[in-house]
């Protein structure tokens, strides 16, 4: 029997202990250490063995294993540009995360968002007016008469400073808003009827008040710009089909389609360039509700509509319901608009990190990007261990994509949503082209995504699904360089190379 040494046993102790460590402690994730000519690859495992391990790998001779997977970069064919990926603060995000020390906070925020140091996430999206996860109900203007517009104690006294927080660490953070409901006073039961609606759930927006209705999304985006913070980008209305919602508004691809002629053309007037995104919905467009059998293709029929057509950039989805095969086919139909990924959550209904991690890689992360996908964020950056804050009818079994100690307001939890994003993130910078990606060899289980970078380098996230390790083989096609890669059973790795 081998007698095992104090060193040993403490040396393991240690190993075992970093294992568990978060990662960003090791300094030699800051992109300035990082050697230019070699290969710096990322690794996740289902299992938790690594969690987003940083690796250096070297150029090599060609690989002479019959078992490598091929794969081989084309960048004189290329798609869509990438914008970012991120996560939502939200009002319980941005609360919890303003309990932390600052020292805690200052911390974690580089280790997400800024793109030398940390996973450098590059897209944010906010509520307008309350969402399901906010302290209260409200809107921007609860009394009535759009001269009462102010924005809300939520965004000044949290949601604000924590975007300055996070533009100060990364200044070409973009951000996304979308509003869970318009005033109450706008709504009305039925575009029939025309009862007044007096509620935070449902109802649908007066056409009467579309102009009104115009001018807070103005004095909105004016508002957080006099604060310091620009929004790039809007959503007309978050799930226009989801009635149900703590807060929600039910918009057809109808009322929408001429809600944005008055929109577009207020924004124009007002000379605000930020851009205007349809739908912000599931991809199978809710058709098990009988109300939405009429709703497929949502954005389709917009486009249809020229005058409305010209102040879209494009639509966005969420994953709730359906495949991201409809990516496809509405890109395929409109390939001058653009397709966005905006949100998707995790919680206890059927959650577990590898399962989360596996699923996620190939039908979002991967899956939506290679359907010319501009950008992907998840829902909560941050909730508590108590799933919280979340309102009444809101969400109680949601996690964040990290979770904050309530015992010491400094401790957080990591789960897949944030690796996942990390993954995308950290080697695809904002503004990179996706290239064409070719395999040669069993890609059963295997799935890529590649892009260029503005910088000239390359990038690439890969998902080995099955439970074997696959062997690798990556080249740039007119490149002389090439690398040899392993991906361990059930694992996703990213790769950021120079030519």
């Amino acid at each position: 029997m081998r007698v095992v040494t104090l060193s040993f046993l403490l040396f393991f102790i240690s190993s075992l202990a970093l294992a568990d460590s978060p990662w960003e402690r090791s300094p030699g994730l800051d992109e300035s250490q990082d050697p230019r000519d070699k290969v710096v690859a990322y690794e996740t495992t289902a299992n938790k063995a690594k969690l987003f391990h940083k690796e250096t790998l070297e150029y090599s001779a060609p690989n002479s294993d019959a078992r490598a997977l091929t794969l081989t970069l084309n960048p004189s064919k290329t798609f869509q540009s990438l914008d970012g990926f991120g996560a939502a603060i939200t009002g319980s995000t941005a609360v919890n995360l303003l309990k932390m020390p600052e020292d805690a906070r200052r911390e974690l925020l580089i280790e997400t968002f800024s793109p030398t140091e940390g996973l450098g996430y590059s897209y944010v999206r906010v509520s307008i007016g309350c969402s399901d996860f906010s302290l209260s109900e409200f809107s921007l203007c609860d009394e009535p008469g759009i001269e009462n517009f102010a924005l809300s104690p939520e965004d000044k006294e949290y949601v604000v400073p924590i975007l300055r927080e996070i533009k100060k660490i990364n200044p070409e953070l973009k951000i996304l808003a979308s509003p869970w409901t318009c005033p109450k006073w706008m709504k009305v039961n039925n575009l029939v009827d025309l009862k007044p609606f007096d509620s935070w759930t449902s109802g649908s927006l007066n056409p009467k008040y579309y102009d009104d209705y115009a001018t807070y999304f103005v004095k909105y985006i004016e508002a957080m710009r006099e604060l310091g913070v620009e929004i790039n980008a809007i959503t007309m209305q978050n799930e226009p089909l989801n009635r149900g919602n703590s807060a929600s508004l039910y918009m057809t691809w109808q009322e929408q389609k001429e809600f944005v002629k008055v929109l577009g053309a207020k924004m124009r007037d007002a000379r605000i360039k930020t851009e205007i995104i349809a739908f912000d919905h599931n991809f199978n467009y809710d058709v098990n509700k009988p109300e939405c059998r009429d709703q497929v293709g949502y954005p389709l029929h917009i486009y249809d509509d020229p005058e409305a057509a010209q102040y879209l950039v494009g639509a966005a989805y969420h994953a709730y319901g359906g495949s991201k095969e409809e990516l496809k086919r509405v890109r395929d139909a409109r390939p001058d608009k653009a397709i966005y990924f905006t949100e998707q959550s995790i919680g206890e209904w059927n959650y577990s990190f590898g399962g989360d991690l596996m699923w996620f890689m190939r039908e979002i992360a991967i899956g939506t990007l290679n359907y010319d996908c501009k950008a992907v964020i998840v829902w909560n950056f941050m909730l508590d261990d108590q799933k919280g804050p979340y309102r009444p009818g809101g969400c109680d079994k949601c996690y964040g994509a990290v979770n904050l100690s309530t015992n010491d307001y400094k401790s957080v939890e990591r789960f897949s949503h944030f690796y996942e994003i990390g993954h995308l993130a950290k080697v695809f910078k904002p503004g990179a082209v996706r290239v064409d990606l070719t395999l040669q060899g069993n890609a059963d289980g295997f799935y890529a995504v590649a892009a260029r970078n503005p910088d000239g380098s390359y990038a690439l996230v890969a998902l080995n699904e099955t439970d074997a390790t696959r062997t690798l083989r990556v080249a740039v096609d007119g490149e002389r360089q090439a690398f040899d890669a392993e991906l361990a059973p059930k694992s996703t790795r990213s790769f950021r190379w120079r030519p």
